[in-house]
């Protein structure tokens, strides 16, 4: 009877224990990974989805809402430095009148970029607990600056299109702009994702 006994005591204390740990702070950053992981699968560039996010996994929880507001971030955090990076390429000596005018015209075109995604952080902030039209409205704000940034971003390279411009100087700046873009694009579709859902 003891070892009965025993052995419920020690099956009660182990399902004790394993009710307890999937409600942990482990636990509940795997599942917040594991959906952020899920959520960038549907992203255009998922791998950079990720990597971008991953970090963010503790205040993003399961929540699509925090996802895409924390995209939108990133995406503008990404375009600021970008904006910097380039604007520091303009003060290089010996750069050809081209990719002068190639560099002055991405610094405004990501300053427009900056410009819109600081207004989708903001909407997406705004938007507290709208719905029905209300919800609309923030959202269609949100979806038409982002996709304005995006190809303010795409702007910006189409300006080092062609052979004349080749050089660290274009590449450098391409692989900026591109991995921008490339996140924006990620925030995009992770905002669609939380239309989707409401």
């Amino acid at each position: 009877m003891a070892a009965k006994s025993s052995l419920l005591l020690l099956l009660l204390s182990l399902l004790y224990i394993a009710s307890h740990a999937s409600r942990s702070p482990v636990a509940a950053s795997s599942r917040a990974t594991n959906f952020i992981k899920s959520s960038c699968s549907a992203t255009k560039y998922p791998a950079l989805c990720f990597q971008s996010l991953a970090a963010f996994a503790p205040s993003i929880q399961q929540s699509p809402r925090q996802l895409a507001q924390t995209a939108l971030s990133v995406s503008l955090s990404r375009a600021q430095s970008a904006q910097g990076f380039v604007a520091k390429m303009k003060k290089f000596k010996g750069l050809k009148k081209r990719e002068y005018e190639a560099i002055k015209d991405c610094i405004e075109e990501m300053g427009d970029s900056v410009d819109r995604l600081s207004k989708s952080v903001q909407e997406l902030k705004r938007m507290g607990g709208a719905k029905g039209q209300d919800f609309i409205w923030h959202l269609s704000n949100v979806d038409t600056w982002v996709s304005a940034a995006l190809t303010d971003e795409n702007t910006c390279l189409d300006g080092f299109a062609g052979r004349a411009l080749d050089g660290k100087i274009k590449s450098s700046i391409r692989a900026r702009i591109l991995n921008v873009a490339q996140v924006t694009s990620n925030a995009l579709s992770l905002v669609n994702q939380f239309a989707a859902k409401q």
